[in-house]
């Protein structure tokens, strides 16, 4: 169903933005030092499940959209790139600072779990790469769009369900040094801004896929 090549690129892009900290992770980080590996696990599974509701939203959206209108569907795809490119250019500046994480709470598995696919639901990193980078990844030559945007939807949520719940045993490990890291945030500013702008140029020259 999919090009071996363009599949490698749609992963390493998947990777790329999984390992700059978003609201999720900060959200799964927190959540972490204050209440240890297990209450960071059971965020991450919150996170994931919201992450499916991105994939089918995404499933029935851009598919209807293909189908309707090659044109608007590239609108999607380089508004999207632009509005990378932005995010990443605010973050370089110090334009896009955010408050500090809010001090972890304890509370118990269900309202971690809830409160996690709240999180993920609203959060716009991950609305982002199903609007702004996914669409460029589905050929309508190589099978019906809507199950290629769901197997790479749920490709996604796997890696990411990786990624995050090594956030959580890293942060739960770690604990306090976490917090007293003062260079931990320059680190991130620099680092989530390079590759933001770097996965909008990608989504902006790469070749569009051709409608049959």
């Amino acid at each position: 169903m999919f090009d071996p090549g363009r599949l490698a690129l749609f992963v390493g892009a998947a990777l790329a933005l999984l390992a700059v900290p978003g609201p999720a992770v900060l959200y799964i980080v927190t959540q972490s030092i204050g209440g240890g590996r297990r209450a960071g696990l059971m965020c991450t599974l919150g996170i994931h499940t919201g992450t499916l509701v991105h994939v089918t939203a995404a499933t029935v959206g851009l598919s209807a959209l293909l189908a309707s209108s090659a044109l608007a569907f590239d609108v999607v795809k380089y508004l999207g790139a632009a509005y990378l490119v932005v995010v990443g250019i605010r973050r370089l500046t110090g334009l896009d600072r955010g408050r500090e994480p809010e001090e972890p709470v304890l509370r118990s598995r269900g309202s971690l779990y809830r409160q996690g696919i709240v999180v993920n639901v609203l959060n716009p990193k991950t609305a982002l790469f199903f609007l702004a980078f996914l669409p460029q990844f589905v050929d309508p030559s190589r099978g019906t769009p809507w199950v290629q945007i769901l197997v790479l939807g749920l490709l996604f949520a796997v890696l990411g369900s990786l990624s995050d719940a090594t956030w959580a045993l890293v942060a739960g490990t770690l604990g306090e040094r976490l917090r007293r890291s003062t260079r931990f945030p320059a680190i991130q500013r620099y680092v989530s801004g390079t590759v933001f702008v770097g996965l909008g140029a990608v989504a902006a020259f790469t070749a569009p896929v051709k409608q049959s």
